[in-house]
């Protein structure tokens, strides 16, 4: 099987010399073709698009700390996207993805995205999440064993997120 087509690799896994090494210290990588309806009028990748990639990467990362499955309610509290360099069809995007800090309650991720037409990094994102009870309303603080799995995910590519 092709290593990039899983919804999120880690990269600890990854093996052979062809992965990009702008993106060595992120432990997850989501792939992300570029479709043709993503192009907006000036033949750019939408930079809405660029927030869906990341929940996608954000998604497989909860996944490989097996804290996505259903039980968990999280909340986007706030988002941004550095636009380096126009994006155009046909491409396929890797988006880096960790953890910059681990808060109480809150997570701050980093995302990098690597153009494979281009091989380098065309746009960087960050985004606060926030843990909640099942309620939707109170702040749920991350379990100790949640805690010792993101380190350990972390530590496998030699990134310490702050704390």
């Amino acid at each position: 099987m092709d290593r990039f087509e899983q919804t999120a690799n880690l990269t600890s896994d990854i093996l052979d010399g062809d992965y990009p090494k702008e993106l060595a210290n992120y432990p997850i990588m989501h792939q992300q073709p570029i479709h043709w309806g993503e192009m907006d009028a000036f033949n750019h990748l939408n930079n809405v698009v660029y927030y869906r990639y990341a929940e996608s990467a954000r998604i497989g990362y909860l996944q490989a700390l097996g804290m996505f499955d259903g039980s968990m309610v999280t909340v986007l509290a706030q988002s941004s996207c550095q636009y380096l360099r126009p994006v155009t069809y046909p491409d396929t995007l890797l988006l880096g993805v960790r953890c910059q800090r681990l808060g109480t309650t809150s997570i701050v991720m980093e995302y990098s995205y690597y153009s494979t037409a281009q091989k380098v990094i065309v746009a960087t994102a960050e985004a606060v999440i926030v843990r909640l009870e099942s309620n939707g309303k109170d702040k749920l603080p991350w379990t100790e064993a949640e805690r010792e799995r993101l380190f350990a995910l972390e530590e496998k590519v030699g990134h310490i997120p702050k704390t």
